[in-house]
């Protein structure tokens, strides 16, 4: 795979405010393209992304983290089609770590930003946006933790849209 053709490539980062679930995010790709075996849990410090001592102990991300999934395609036309190469970089919602961020939006293909269900934009994923204007990154909107008692998808929409 060291010759994978670069039109196959995609570096996709994640970014967002701290604990809306990033690394959370990142951990269940790397599960579901079959790169891990088990879904690491942060709060459990099993995060294959937060592979500090000071992350797992602290339960946050200190610096950005790469690591890479292929995806296939699903549809039955694709079949033949060539994997896709994802490189996916999960970075620091604190903002003492935003140097990290700004660092691995330079690099990006596109972004998901993260947006808690509850607590919709926060200042972070503010600053973040910006930095990704910048950078002229695309990003999807992913709304996490809608089962969190008082998580409103509707109310975290209009908190992006505005």
């Amino acid at each position: 795979m060291a010759d994978y053709p670069i039109e196959k490539i995609r570096n996709i980062g994640v970014i967002a405010h701290i604990d809306a679930g990033k690394t959370t995010t990142s951990e269940r790709i790397l599960f579901y393209t079959g790169i891990s075996h088990k879904i690491g849990e942060v709060h459990e410090g099993e995060a294959v992304m937060d592979w500090m001592e000071q992350e797992r102990e602290r339960g946050i991300t200190i610096t950005a983290a790469a690591t890479t999934a292929f995806w296939s395609p699903t549809s039955a036309a694709d079949k033949e089609a060539e994997k896709v190469k994802l490189n996916i970089i999960d970075t620091p919602g604190h903002i003492d770590f935003t140097i990290e961020v700004k660092r691995s939006l330079r690099v990006l293909d596109g972004a998901v930003v993260v947006f808690d269900g509850v607590a919709g934009v926060e200042p972070q994923s503010e600053t973040n946006w910006r930095y990704a204007d910048d950078y002229k990154v695309p990003r999807i909107c992913f709304i996490n933790k809608l089962d969190r008692l008082g998580a409103s998808f509707e109310r975290s929409f209009q908190t992006i849209l505005f």
